[in-house]
């Protein structure tokens, strides 16, 4: 890396840009997601599912791209957000806003 570039996420953005980015980062945070489930013998490595991950990524990736500008947050956090929410997918993301606003779910 540079010197002027100090982060991933950083040369990441100069590279391909914020968008692309926050890209990576989502699909980066289902594909951790996904690793967990094969670990648990819950999907194979290389099958069906991850078809549909690819939505879910990009979904993930506008929320947390939302919510990072909502509370004004700059990269690397933004991106980091974004993966995070994507781990979580939308289930895990509504439980945990459910959680910060008070409200009891489902």
């Amino acid at each position: 890396m540079s010197d002027k570039y100090n982060s991933l996420v950083g040369l990441l953005d100069a590279w391909f840009g914020g968008a692309f980015t926050t890209l990576i980062g989502a699909f980066i945070g289902r594909i951790m997601w996904h690793a967990q489930e094969v670990k648990k013998a819950r999907r194979k490595f290389l099958g069906r599912e991850l078809i549909w991950e690819l939505p879910i990524a990009v979904g993930m990736a506008l929320i947390g791209e939302g919510l990072a500008s909502w509370l004004q947050f700059g990269q690397p956090v933004s991106t980091g957000l974004v993966a995070a929410l994507a781990y979580l997918g939308p289930r895990g993301a509504e439980v945990l806003f459910m959680k910060w606003f008070g409200a009891k779910v489902g």
